[in-house]
């Protein structure tokens, strides 16, 4: 969703055909439990900015509401497709089904597809030796600086145009989210390597402050308007990186663990509805309906909890930290099944990338065996990173009077205290109790790493996804 550092353009346009760049809306996508409407505006958004960069070469992305291989038999009915140019795609399993069927109707239509490589994640690999050494290669290369050729104008009638409503809904985007496109994503990285990434490291693990501190490009990194390339050199070469040396490179750390998750994805992509580690298949949850729905709606009586999960609804943001917490939560103190939580966190990112949601639910769920298993307290990530209560109050309207001494815990103000105060609470108690709940699943998550199913997958795990640990793989194999 960009038009500079991008090689299927390039491509096309150094070739002596005609080309006509197209987006799908596919139906079985936009249905998909892992879809939202607003991916889906950010997506639309990106195009409009993408075109009214293409404006005045006479070009467009024209965009189709159809299925992939709809549109291309009827894009053949009109002109003769000798090839098509796109990037890897690091999708679930029914993007993969799409692209095995694609390809297919491709060959036996012998038209050439070539899809280029995306970011510095390799397609094809049985294990991760030399990928780091291969990334750090691929972040070095010159990007590439695209070029428009003028030319007359396509006629293309569409058949499959976007219907009213929906280009409506697509086109109606929230204020509250980041604005998408080019222009705002350099907007983005330009501010945080100026003054807002200075701080970075010591605000990162904070829900108010991160929102200012943290770089805030994911949502240009999921969705293309940004390379991970450009970002990386823009950083490491930008004339603050000295001064801010520390922070700078832990944003470049995490543009390689983006890369390292999506890279998990792309060489096993059941981790979106499989435990990775077979092992935990075994595990039972008791999967209670009412404490969902409270963890989805922000009503768990966990005051950062539901500030955390309220302010996601609402912006379609959250630092790092804070989704560990609401995964942890969900599936360790309130005894979930992860998949039962995975698609709804999912529709809420406004960044969200397949290759990094789903390994990363499971690492926080404990069901990948190789990881440390990391339980989050809630009400001491509360007294550690929001101690005075400043970001539970913007998000929990019915705690904004109480006082910092109780805002953590607000159910232990007594109702003489509240009278005192002038307090009329409307705001629940914790559904679980914290400190029994967590001692349970304790037991229960580090007693299931003794199971011999997990142990023989942590093995194949280590082999297959550890990076650069040769004498640690050879151990295992």
């Amino acid at each position: 969703m960009r038009l500079q550092d991008h090689e299927a353009f390039h491509k096309a346009e150094s070739d002596e055909l005609d080309y006509i760049p197209i987006y799908l809306f596919e139906p079985s996508l936009l249905a998909y439990p892992d879809s939202s409407l607003r991916h889906q505006q950010f997506i639309y958004g990106s195009i409009m900015a993408m075109n009214e960069g293409l404006k005045k070469y006479h070009k467009e992305v024209r965009i189709f509401h159809a299925e992939a291989e709809e549109v291309f038999r009827i894009l053949q009915q009109t002109f003769t497709i000798k090839q098509v140019f796109s990037y890897q795609e690091s999708g679930t399993q029914i993007t993969w089904e799409r692209d095995k069927k694609i390809k297919k109707y491709f060959r036996e239509n012998k038209i050439d597809w070539t899809e280029y490589q995306r970011d510095g994640v390799v397609r094809g690999i049985s294990n991760r030796n030399n990928w780091d050494k291969q990334w750090f290669a691929s972040m070095h290369k010159k990007p590439i600086k695209n070029t428009y050729e003028l030319i007359e104008p396509i006629p293309l009638e569409n058949p499959f145009p976007l219907k009213t409503t929906l280009k409506n809904k697509l086109a109606n985007y929230p204020e509250t989210f980041q604005k998408p496109g080019e222009t705002y994503a350099w907007k983005y990285l330009k501010s945080f390597c100026h003054s807002r990434g200075k701080d970075y490291a010591k605000y990162i693990s904070k829900p108010l402050q991160s929102r200012k501190s943290c770089g805030r490009i994911s949502p240009y990194l999921a969705w293309g308007n940004l390379s991970i390339r450009q970002v990386y050199q823009w950083v490491k070469h930008h004339k603050n990186y000295q001064a801010n040396k520390r922070s700078f490179n832990g944003l470049i750390t995490r543009l390689r663990w983006h890369c390292h998750f999506i890279q998990k994805f792309e060489m096993e992509c059941s981790y979106e509805t499989l435990c990775i580690n077979r092992g935990y298949e075994s595990l039972q949850y008791s999967n209670d309906k009412t404490h969902i729905e409270a963890w989805k709606k922000g009503n768990t009586g966990f005051p950062l909890v539901d500030a955390c999960m309220r302010c996601l609804t609402e912006t379609g943001w959250i630092n790092f930290r804070m989704r560990a917490m609401l995964v942890s939560v969900f599936c360790h103190h309130f005894d979930c099944d992860w998949r039962l939580g995975v698609y709804h966190l999912a529709n809420l990112f406004l960044d969200y990338e397949p290759g990094i949601h789903y390994p990363q639910f499971q690492m926080q769920a404990g069901t990948t065996g190789v990881n440390t298993i990391r339980m989050y307290n809630p009400i001491k990530q509360s007294i550690d990173h929001d101690p005075e209560g400043v970001f539970i109050k913007m998000w929990l309207k019915q705690l904004r009077d109480v006082p910092t001494a109780f805002i953590h815990e607000p159910h232990k103000m007594t109702s003489l205290e509240m009278k005192m105060l002038g307090i009329k609470l409307s705001y629940p108690k914790p559904i679980v109790d914290i400190e029994t709940a967590g001692k349970i699943a304790r037991e229960k998550i580090w007693g299931h790493r003794k199971n011999p199913k997990v142990k023989i997958e942590n093995r194949r795990i280590i082999v297959k996804h550890t990076r650069n640990n040769k004498k640690r793989q050879a151990n295992n194999s």
